[in-house]
């Protein structure tokens, strides 16, 4: 068989999938077959419009938040402690070991910290000039 490589840009859907889904089955051969269930707190204002929350997905017993945004006008009084634990909460019920994100230094990595999460990594200068942080928290069944 001979083999070659070619860069492209602009990958469509179909070679997108050509990628994952063998290593997808890969995967479940050596860790077990796995869904990812997304998980969604909304923010809303008086006018049910979202104007932040926490999204992120369980797979494999853990839940990662992929994301975690405050409005602005929210911030210090306790909003983002409690998507965080309501994400916790999510994340107990469902049997996880642990939860992990990843955050940039101008954003909230003494944030995490102080909610208990322990940094297992970083990546210095990305971006350029700053570190992205990456923190866990391994949970016990209440």
């Amino acid at each position: 068989m001979t083999l070659r490589i070619e860069i492209t840009q602009d990958p469509t859907e179909e070679q997108h999938q050509a990628i994952l889904l063998p290593l997808r089955a890969y995967n479940a051969s050596k860790a077990g077959v796995t869904k990812a269930q997304p998980i969604a707190l909304l923010v809303r204002d008086e006018h049910d419009q979202v104007l932040g929350g926490l999204y992120g997905k369980v797979f494999y017993q853990w839940l990662y938040i992929e994301l975690l945004s405050v409005p602005e006008n929210a911030r210090g009084q306790g909003l983002g402690s409690r998507l965080m634990q309501m994400a916790e909460d999510h994340a107990r019920e469902k049997e996880c070991l642990g939860i992990w994100l990843d955050t940039f230094e101008f954003q909230a990595p003494g944030f995490y910290r102080k909610m208990g999460y322990s940094e297992f990594g970083h990546i210095a200068d990305y971006p350029p000039g700053h570190k992205r942080y990456f923190f866990q928290k391994r949970l016990t069944i209440a």
